[in-house]
């Protein structure tokens, strides 16, 4: 999956959550919280939606670097990269 799949998956989800937000003009950078208005519950389902769709484990430990549309994407890339031997 490269990183045009993973962004419109989370775009997709985030749309789910979101659904009355122009998600093309959020900011790369822009906390998705403050940017979307949704509450820590919303971002919750989020990730579990993430989880779902594309299988990848999520440790609560790494949800903030899921905060920003960048940053989600950047870390699913990173766990859905092939292990290299």
């Amino acid at each position: 999956m490269n990183e045009a799949d993973i962004r419109a998956v989370v775009l997709d989800e985030l749309g789910n959550i979101a659904p009355d937000i122009d998600l093309e003009r959020i900011e790369p950078a822009a906390d998705l919280r403050e940017a979307l208005d949704i509450d820590s519950m919303d971002f919750l389902n989020f990730v579990t939606a993430i989880h779902h769709r594309l299988g990848v484990d999520i440790p609560e430990l790494d949800y903030p670097r899921l905060a920003t549309l960048k940053g989600a994407i950047g870390y699913l890339e990173a766990r859905l990269a092939p292990t290299r031997s």
